[in-house]
């Protein structure tokens, strides 16, 4: 699949089969973000990748709209330094930002679906999964092949998307003018 064709069929998918991921495809999607670029290549990220169906159950409680986590073949939590500390880079997040849209498109480009949970409760999420006090999980990605399949080809829904033209500004912000205006 070409990158572009990727980025323009990915679709969110929180309903997923029971069977587990492929180990290549794991290990593929891992490599897709150790790929990522990064500030001053710091790389400040590491990934937990948790299988077991009642930690999984336990992590879709992190946060109010994390419920497909527990139907997930896998999920990856997304664990930087914490970037509410003094000192700590803006970039960190940014960078956790492209490692994770790494991680989606490869999985997608292999027919896995995938939805991000942001995580708020973040003291039982650091029980669950371990990762030192002065690190921080504000994502988990839920990874899994759809529950119908018919979502790795199903259309856009209408109205989903503001158009182009009313996000882009040619030079300065009062300049709209992207490539869907009118006029």
């Amino acid at each position: 699949m070409e990158v572009e064709e990727t980025v323009r069929t990915l679709r969110v998918v929180r309903r997923f089969r029971t069977d587990p991921l492929a180990e290549k495809d794991v290990t593929a999607i891992l490599r897709a973000a150790h790929r990522t670029g990064s500030s001053k290549n710091k790389q400040r990220w590491g990934f937990i990748v948790v299988r077991d169906r009642e930690r999984l159950a336990r992590l879709a409680e992190v946060g109010a709209f994390a419920g497909h986590v527990a139907g997930a073949a896998a999920a990856i939590a997304l664990v930087t330094p914490e970037p509410a500390a003094a000192g700590s880079p803006y970039s960190v997040m940014w960078d956790l930002g492209r490692a994770a849209q790494n991680m989606i498109l490869l999985a997608w480009e292999r027919g896995i679906g995938s939805a991000p949970a942001t995580v708020y409760e973040q003291e039982l999420c650091r029980r669950l999964l371990g990762y030192p006090a002065d690190h921080h999980c504000e994502y988990i990605l839920s990874l899994g092949y759809p529950a119908d399949p018919a979502d790795l080809t199903r259309p856009l829904k209408p109205g989903g998307r503001r158009p182009l033209g009313d996000m882009v500004h040619q030079e300065t912000w009062g300049m709209a003018g992207g490539p869907d205006s009118a006029g």
